[in-house]
């Protein structure tokens, strides 16, 4: 049996962040199946291969929510935090060799912190850009992608238009900087230990301080 892990929402400034496995006895599984990065695909064929994967493989999932994410950075680096989530997708799926995208300049290094939170002996595959070079982990990065988009949609509903929720986005970025000059804090769903809250919120203090001056 082998696995391969992705995330999704790592970098993201709202929302969670998705860690999927996909667990197959051979590569063969995907024959047919045009698997490849998440982010080379459209939303439509994301979710046609979401369904295939999940029909054909052993999926496995950890969703770590925005208080939960700065929570553990309080403990932990973000890259150690992602490399005990994918142990915790690799626990569920228990297979004997898990391809893993690097989440670390290093990518042995990465291979050696996702083993220390392992209970069993699993051989890790570390490399950069796995989800380009490892169908199976391109199927995690489908799994992951499409697994977040729908979270994201689910908050959409509930908060209104806030984008991709990467800081990079300019309709998440106005989203933020309205409902913190509206609120005066930063929304539930944001992530407080971000350089992006902490620069709008240090912003806002000094308007505030202006005023007196």
């Amino acid at each position: 049996m082998i696995c391969g892990v992705d995330e999704a929402g790592k970098g993201s400034v709202l929302g969670p962040m998705v860690i999927a496995g996909v667990a197959v006895a051979s590569g063969d599984v995907f024959s047919g199946i045009p698997v490849k990065d998440s982010k080379e695909l459209s939303p439509a064929e994301r979710d046609r291969l979401f369904l295939l994967i999940r029909e054909k493989c052993s999926i496995a999932t950890v969703v770590i929510e925005a208080h939960e994410i700065d929570a553990i950075r309080r403990e932990m680096t973000l890259n150690a935090c992602v490399a005990k989530a994918h142990a915790d997708v690799i626990r569920k799926l228990s297979p004997d060799t898990a391809y893993v995208d690097a989440c670390d300049v290093n990518a042995f290094r990465y291979a050696e912190t996702v083993k220390s939170f392992l209970p069993f002996p699993c051989e890790i595959v570390s490399e950069h850009h796995a989800d380009q070079t490892y169908t199976v982990v391109s199927a995690a990065s489908i799994i992951a992608k499409v697994t977040r988009d729908r979270l994201i949609a689910e908050l959409a509903q509930k908060y209104g238009d806030i984008g991709s929720g990467y800081p990079a986005d300019p309709i998440t970025v106005t989203y933020l900087n309205s409902y913190i000059d509206e609120h005066g804090c930063p929304p539930p769903i944001a992530r407080m230990s971000w350089k992006t809250v902490i620069a709008m919120m240090g912003k806002r203090e000094q308007c505030n301080l202006s005023k007196f001056f």
